[in-house]
């Protein structure tokens, strides 16, 4: 039957049956399958012997190897017909099958002699197309497990008896196929593997194992890996984090750049005033302290408070030290204790840098200022602040108790911080001219002013006074040129108990004098006892320190406008500030 299937792996069919199938093509082409490798050329019969066709012989009791070469055809005997001999199992050889492998004791026909077999001119390719008949380039097989020892043969049933006559040869049973010796290197060959043959020996063809996929170890492997990475990194990051890297630490930094500042800045100012200022150290009297001052010319006229340099009068000594480090010894050129200032003077000391004067009328409330002084003797200190207001009315001083030491200043306010050590220093404008001598605070708590004289050392709560630089530079340039300061009078004696809205003149003067000198600037503008000033030039007045104030602010000479109450009745004045020698 042809169902498709190359009939030389079809199982031996029995003689009855092979008679059936029809004789393949002849073998000198055609489609036999063997145009590659020829069969041998057929040998007579010996005299006798029944002739049996080649292509029933071949077909019924050979077995088809591929790849070897095939052996010359025994001459078949016709037989009575008699049972059926048993199917002999095909069995698949290798090409180093032996050519004298042991077959079963059998009768067998006289062999034909051995024909040389004709060889190919080219060595066969195993992926080649081949033409039917022949094995393809088929997918090599797995491998099969080889016994370890060679599997005995099958013992071949007794033949029965058979009728005289003719006897037709028994197929040669095949021998069992010895154990494949190893190749060089300890490995067997592998077998190639028939899907219709049957066992081998006895033994089923079994597939090789599948070889063990190595992705599932890559890819553990990869995961290991990576965890072990990742341990050691975090690690190492922690490691940095804590301790700052594994080099030196190096921060990054702004380069030199431009240092210099405009002038109307506060390091300008800063720049430009500070080789004018001087640090003043005082003792003397069984007291000592500190100070600030500034340098008013080329002639070593330096000018501060007097409460400064009070304690250095009679005989003390008084230490002047520059913005560079150099000091110089100085001495008391002029005093005023109504003002609080006073000029000192230092000799052979060149390279002087006189500050420039401004004018304090033209401050306004919110102008930038700049302070400049020693406090608690740390010298050259700046800090800056605003005029917070004008014309503040102040006393200072007082601590003799006869009224000889009380100050009274018509000041400029300042939240400037301004401590103890600053007195003296300058105040600047926003071109570094000096607008106020710093004199005074106003400490928390305390009901008085100055800079902190007293044991509590007060520090700076944002209220500084500074005496105008107007009426500094008219006591300054009194004293230097005449030691003592003038100061301008209305001639009158004021009440200073007087608790009513106002300066109140009184009914006596001192030791029982007349309370308005005769002849003097009030007794010409017409004021009486018991009259009540309310107002200078327009500004009002609530009390007798204030007036002093008022009146002090301005030149002998002046002419001012005083409003006035009495008996009820308002009335204005007009007089002529007289002078008189100041202490």
């Amino acid at each position: 039957m042809n169902d498709g299937k190359p009939n030389w792996w079809s199982r031996p069919s029995t003689a009855p049956e092979a008679a059936k199938i029809p004789s393949p093509p002849s073998a000198d082409g055609g489609d036999d399958g063997d145009g590659d490798f020829p069969l041998p050329a057929p040998q007579p019969p010996a005299e006798g012997d029944a002739v049996v066709e080649a292509g029933a012989g071949a077909d019924a009791g050979t077995t088809e190897v591929s790849d070897v070469s095939r052996p010359a055809p025994e001459p078949e005997v016709e037989s009575a017909p008699g049972p059926e001999p048993e199917p002999v199992p095909a069995v698949l050889l290798t090409k180093e099958q032996p050519a004298d492998v042991p077959v079963a004791d059998a009768p067998q026909a006289p062999a034909a002699p051995a024909q040389p077999a004709p060889q190919p001119l080219h060595a066969p390719d195993e992926y080649r197309t081949p033409p039917y008949g022949e094995p393809g380039p088929w997918a090599p097989a797995p491998p099969v497990q080889h016994p370890a020892a060679p599997v005995p043969p099958q013992a071949q049933a007794p033949a029965p008896p058979q009728a005289p006559g003719p006897v037709a040869p028994v197929p040669p049973q095949q021998a069992a196929v010895p154990p494949v010796p190893p190749q060089q290197g300890g490995t067997a060959p592998w077998m190639q593997y028939d899907p219709w043959g049957g066992a081998v020996g006895g033994v089923g063809v079994l597939p090789a194992p599948a070889k063990k996929s190595r992705k599932g170890l890559a890819l553990a492997g990869a995961l290991v890996f990576a965890l072990v990475t990742g341990v050691i990194g975090g690690g190492i990051g922690a490691y940095v984090e804590r301790n700052g890297g594994l080099t030196t630490v190096e921060l990054p930094q702004a380069d030199g750049g431009d240092t210099d500042r405009a002038p109307e800045s506060v390091a300008g100012i800063a720049a430009s005033a500070l080789p004018g200022v001087v640090t003043l150290h005082v003792s003397g009297g069984g007291s000592s302290g500190t100070g600030t001052g500034f340098v008013l010319d080329t002639k070593g006229h330096i000018l501060t408070n007097n409460h400064v340099v009070d304690a250095a009068e009679s005989s003390g000594d008084i230490t002047v030290t520059f913005s560079s480090g150099e000091t110089a010894r100085a001495k008391i050129v002029g005093k005023d204790t109504g003002y609080d200032l006073a000029v000192v003077q230092v000799t052979g000391v060149s390279g002087l840098r006189p500050l420039p004067l401004g004018n304090s009328d033209n401050v306004r409330v919110g102008d930038p200022v700049v302070a400049i002084g020693a406090p608690f003797d740390l010298s050259n200190t700046v800090t800056s602040g605003i005029i917070s207001a004008k014309e503040r009315p102040i006393t200072a001083g007082g601590e003799k108790g006869d009224g000889t030491d009380i100050s009274y200043v018509d000041a400029l306010q300042t939240d400037a911080p301004i401590n103890p050590g600053n007195s003296g220093g300058p105040l600047l404008d926003s071109k570094g001219r000096v607008i106020g001598i710093n004199s005074a605070i106003r400490a928390a708590g305390g009901s008085g002013d100055g800079d902190g004289g007293g044991a509590g050392q007060p520090g700076s709560i944002g209220l500084g006074f500074a005496i105008p630089i107007n009426q500094g530079k008219r006591v300054a340039e009194e004293l230097i040129n005449t030691g003592k300061a003038t100061h301008p009078v209305i001639g009158v004696s004021l009440d200073m108990q007087f608790n009513g809205d106002g300066a109140r003149v009184g009914e006596k003067g001192k030791d029982g004098a007349a309370s308005v000198t005769p002849g003097g600037p009030a007794a010409a503008a017409g004021l009486r006892p018991g009259d009540v000033i309310t107002k200078v030039d327009g500004q009002r007045v609530h009390n007798g320190e204030e007036l002093i104030v008022k009146i002090r602010a301005h030149r002998p000479g002046d002419k001012l406008r005083l409003t006035l109450t009495r008996g009820g009745k308002e009335l204005t004045k007009t007089l002529t500030l007289g002078s008189s020698q100041g202490t």
